[in-house]
């Protein structure tokens, strides 16, 4: 196990958020998110996925819901309602860690994202448990199913829910990861876009075969690239895809852009025409929280399961839908984790799991 420092730890969101690929939550509330535990001197201990033990439960703290800043209207509409004094994650975790009558050993990320891994870190943290670097994404997703858990049949239930407001549920039995997703979407939609979830408890031995191992150290290798070229004057969006067998995929300024919440989902586009080398062309990108698809001059570019991160001229990563008019971007793509490439998988998350007709191709195949 290794101790990690506040460097590390913020290093880590800012790889996340770049990894988040538009979803995740965002970077500065990530880092509000971790803020407390700094402040108080609490620890924060990595944990290679061998060694925890195989008998050990361990469990998936995060938190589930658009990404949409709220209306006024909709602010006025909960104002009524009490809040928690805890994280929705945190009292999620506490609830499972209740039913189930024990202390769970440690605490996996649900995926790689500003916000989501902030509070499995906060979580552990607080409860003195390790982080356990894997996770079940190895980027952000827009839902429950999109999970290497699902991949592998790791049940998602026992899971426990908690809202902002501090209504709490535990889930025994679901059909199946579909069925989780829309339940605990819909409970979202009426508790402010946001419902603490803890899901998959899990043993060391089930654990070892079910996520993506190394992603936490990944993150940390990626927003230290980041912070160093920002520091250096290099450009960070280059440093990132040396490291990570990226590749740019476009610099401009934000032409237009629009969204809407459908479902409980931030789904939209932004418009970005080229600068430099890139002039004369027009880049688009498609997101539901997570950017999915990218369009070259109308024409397909990159898809799901790859990542297509978006940084602005500052080196800072951008979330949606929080883009600016004229604000210059920088669009690049990193490959998908090699679980995300399989059959199976790509029927789970590909472009045709979105209602798109097209297969996917790897961008370091065009």
């Amino acid at each position: 196990m290794k101790a990690l420092t506040q460097q590390d730890v913020i290093d880590i969101i800012y790889g996340c958020t770049v990894l988040g690929t538009g979803g995740g939550g965002s970077l500065e509330g990530g880092l509000e998110i971790v803020a407390e535990d700094f402040k108080a001197g609490r620890k924060f201990i990595l944990a290679d996925l061998n060694e925890i033990p195989e008998n050990e439960i361990v469990a998936v703290p995060y938190v589930c819901g658009s990404i949409s800043p709220l209306t006024e209207e909709e602010e006025l509409e909960y104002a009524r309602l009490p809040r928690l004094e805890v994280t929705e994650a945190m009292k999620s975790f506490q609830i499972l860690e209740e039913y189930f009558g024990k202390s769970f050993y440690g605490v996996v990320a649900t995926e790689l994202g500003g916000e989501n891994t902030a509070d499995a870190f906060h979580v552990a943290s607080l409860l003195g448990k390790p982080i356990v670097d894997a996770d079940p994404a190895g980027r952000s997703v827009p839902e429950l199913q999109h999970s290497t858990f699902f991949l592998n049949n790791v049940p998602i239930t026992p899971m426990a829910v908690a809202t902002p407001f501090g209504d709490t549920a535990i889930l025994n039995n679901v059909v199946d990861d579909f069925r989780a997703e829309a339940l605990v979407r819909s409970m979202a939609c009426v508790s402010k876009n946001i419902m603490g979830v803890t899901d998959h408890p899990t043993t060391g031995q089930v654990l070892k075969k079910s996520v993506i191992p190394g992603t936490i150290t990944y993150s940390l290798n990626i927003g230290r690239a980041l912070r160093l070229a920002n520091e250096n004057g290099d450009d960070p969006a280059q440093a990132i895809a040396d490291i990570a067998g990226g590749r740019i995929l476009f610099k401009g300024k934000v032409k237009e852009y629009s969204w809407d919440t459908i479902d409980g989902f931030t789904v939209g586009d932004v418009i970005i025409t080229g600068k430099g080398k890139f002039s004369g062309h027009e880049y688009k990108v498609w997101f539901k929280n997570e950017h999915l698809i990218s369009y070259l001059d109308g024409r397909v570019d990159v898809t799901v399961p790859d990542l297509i991160c978006v940084i602005d001229d500052k080196g800072v990563p951008v979330t949606n839908p929080y883009y600016e008019k004229d604000q210059e971007l920088v669009i690049f793509a990193l490959p998908a984790p090699k679980e995300w490439t399989t059959k199976r998988a790509l029927e789970v998350f590909g472009p045709r799991s979105f209602g798109f007709d097209m297969d996917y191709v790897p961008f370091r195949e065009k």
